[in-house]
């Protein structure tokens, strides 16, 4: 302790501050006790909302306080629990603000299994090495499957989890079981024949993804899915994988191969499913949409329908039109000729009051009279002949478009039962009654025969 009061510094006296004091302390520990393997018994668990973990390490005589920072608490391969036995590589230091003595640690194993964590490091390191769990060897989940295929044990509850999930996000989709042990001596066999058997039957199956799922467990119940038989038929797979395998800090080396990985069984449901369950979600938008489209179509149709309606016109109404149109010609051609005779008739009162008040040369005054009479007649007789002409052919045309004159000419009208105009023959079958209206009178017949 020499050293430390003298290389701290001082204060009035020589008095050396806690804090220096504390500080001088925790490198002496730190530089006296290298990183090293701790066992004992997990005591007073708690984790912050930081994430940082915070427990005690205890055995029958002693305990020690623990610290494991977030960086490394959320990289822990199981789910830490009070009271289970571990062995912590961690530093031996000093909390200054406490003046607590406590380990930091770096990791955590449980006790005895500390081969099955080197093995499964040095496996990890081979396999990434040769580019296995390479991001860019990943492939893209479906995103809204018809089908997938399930590889796990029947028994499994992890496995009822998964249905469960699905059965609630996508009822609709098909589900195709591949049924595998897994924990246990061949487990890590049987999966990779379950992973190989589902790419070769996809065809068959039209599975488009698989999900590798089981519940939590200790590090050598999860051992098979760090086998390396395992990892190659990921990799191998054509058909991309969920690896759902564990508690959320569960990881293993197919977690690394699959092209997804999900906490859980059910988040593993859950992540395979999100677009059919979003989509599902949007499906009464959808309706709603396609309803409004359909009705402000049909309205549409209506309306071309009223209008379309409104120009039909009928030919009795268009022949009344012409009708009255020729009845108008005339009462405008008769005005006319009254107009044109009252004007001549004014004109030769005119002209004879004219004669009265200065008597003109009778002789050349009658023959004018005379000339403009003739002309006048001459006149109204060629109007009179151009008004006729013209109503003449409005005649002719109007004739043309009574359909009774198209019977005089040997034409009929023939209906059905129904009273509607037949204008093909192929309307009309064998035994149908028809009606026949001629030029004069109408008559009924039954069809013998009919010809298109």
């Amino acid at each position: 302790m020499n050293s430390i009061y003298g290389n701290a510094a001082s204060v009035g006296s020589g008095a050396v501050r806690v804090s220096e004091f504390l500080r001088q302390i925790r490198r002496q520990l730190e530089s006296g006790f290298p990183l090293g393997w701790v066992q004992g018994e997990v005591s007073g668990l708690s984790r912050a909302g930081s994430g940082h973990l915070y427990f005690s390490l205890k055995d029958s005589d002693a305990q020690l306080r623990c610290t494991m920072w977030r960086n490394r608490a959320q990289l822990l391969p199981f789910q830490l629990r009070e009271g289970m036995q571990v062995e912590v590589r961690a530093q031996l230091t000093v909390y200054e603000a406490r003046g607590d003595l406590q380990l930091s640690v770096e990791h955590i194993r449980p006790a005895g299994q500390g081969n099955l964590f080197e093995a499964f490091m040095r496996l990890k390191s081979r396999l990434e090495a040769e580019g296995l769990f390479a991001s860019e060897l990943k492939r893209p989940l479906p995103r809204l499957p018809r089908c997938i295929g399930i590889i796990s044990s029947p028994d499994a509850a992890a496995l009822q989890d998964v249905l469960a999930s699905l059965q609630r996000r996508a009822s609709g989709l098909q589900l195709v079981l591949y049924p595998t042990r897994v924990q246990g001596e061949g487990a890590a066999a049987q999966i990779a024949e379950a992973i190989a058997s589902a790419n070769a039957r996809r065809a068959e199956d039209a599975c488009e993804a698989l999900l590798l799922c089981r519940g939590g467990g200790s590090l050598e119940d999860l051992w098979a899915f760090n086998e390396e038989v395992v990892v190659r038929a990921l990799r191998a797979s054509a058909l991309p994988v969920i690896c759902g395998v564990g508690h959320e800090t569960d990881t293993t080396l197919a977690d690394f191969a699959a092209d997804a990985r999900a906490a859980t069984p059910t988040a593993a449901a859950e992540l395979i499913s999100a677009g059919l369950f979003a989509l599902r979600g949007q499906l009464p938008l959808i309706e709603r949409q396609l309803r409004d489209s359909a009705l402000r179509a049909l309205a549409r149709r209506h309306q071309q329908l009223d209008l379309l309606e409104r120009r039909l016109v009928h030919p009795r109404q268009r022949m009344a039109a012409l009708q009255a149109h020729l009845e108008q010609l005339g009462l405008r051609l008769q005005h006319a000729t009254t107009r044109a005779l009252s004007t001549a008739r004014q004109n030769t009162q005119q002209l004879q009051a004219r004669w009265l008040r200065s008597p003109p040369n009778l002789s050349a005054r009658r023959q004018q009279l005379d000339s403009l009479h003739t002309r006048l007649e001459q006149a109204l007789q060629r109007q009179q002949q151009v008004r006729r002409h013209s109503l003449q052919q409005l005649a002719t045309a109007l004739e043309l478009l009574n359909p009774g004159a198209v019977l005089e000419r040997g034409y009929a009208i023939v209906r059905d039962a129904q009273g509607h105009i037949v204008r093909d023959a192929t309307m009309l079958k064998r035994g149908d009654t028809i009606d026949i209206a001629l030029a004069r009178g109408q008559v009924g017949a039954q069809v013998t025969d009919s010809q298109s």
